[in-house]
């Protein structure tokens, strides 16, 4: 997936009539979202319950929410906690309907006592790095059923699976593929992320820190952690 924080809306997913999109800036402004944070495909929450009844209490309340604001967001319910996520548009762009669902969703969490981790928080991709002229992507739908999202991404219709980003090779290698392991998470978890990955072997091969670094396995194979989204403040649109 794209840095969004240097790319520009184009093509379709560009037409009138689309929510206006908010960045992550612009969300964290909001009063009463403090508990999210944003990552790849919206923005998510994870709450912490000490049963599976305690979990289904949460997602009652939030039935509620969602029919008072009028959108609806993903869910994954959990006995030991319930992760949400909402976005407004196919390329994950956040509205300011999101803004609004989420404090009420966080208004309903403190209200049954429960607290977020921003730990349990990540969405993993799978960027697949192609040849000049080379296009791979319908291999990839074709093979794991899923739908083309914008120029570069394809994605699992239920949003279960790994999204997929599609980028050229740099520098050129003709006959080779190459793919590696997109990881999104907070702001505040990242570093300590990184730190984790290199005790266990890794290297750091690229950094912008604190919004991304790529980091090597000791077989050499690569990772990318990133964090940019949480930052994101680029124009809106």
């Amino acid at each position: 997936m794209a840095d969004e924080s240097t790319s520009e809306e184009t093509g379709s997913d560009a037409a009138p009539g689309r929510p206006a999109r908010m960045t992550a800036k612009g969300f964290h402004d909001e009063p009463g979202v403090e508990d999210w944070r944003v990552l790849f495909w919206g923005a998510h929450v994870f709450y912490r319950t000490a049963s599976f009844a305690e979990a289904a209490a949460l997602v009652a309340a939030i039935t509620d929410v969602v029919a008072a604001v009028g959108h609806a967001p993903d869910l994954d319910v959990r006995p030991h906690g319930v992760a949400v996520r909402t976005f407004s548009r196919s390329d994950g762009a956040l509205s300011p309907v999101d803004a609004e669902l989420a404090a009420g969703i966080q208004r309903a969490a403190r209200a049954l006592g429960l607290e977020p981790d921003p730990s349990h928080l990540q969405t993993v991709g799978i960027a697949v790095a192609q040849d000049d002229g080379v296009d791979t992507r319908p291999f990839w739908t074709a093979a794991l059923g899923y739908d083309d999202v914008g120029d570069e991404d394809a994605l699992d219709p239920h949003r279960r699976g790994p999204h997929l980003w599609f980028h050229q090779l740099d520098p050129a290698k003709p006959g080779r593929g190459r793919t590696h392991i997109d990881v999104s998470v907070p702001r505040d978890v990242a570093e300590r992320r990184v730190a984790a990955a290199v005790a266990a072997g890794g290297r750091i091969v690229r950094s912008n820190a604190p919004h991304w670094w790529t980091i090597a396995s000791p077989d050499n194979h690569g990772i990318d952690i990133a964090a940019w989204a949480d930052f994101e403040d680029g124009d809106e649109g």
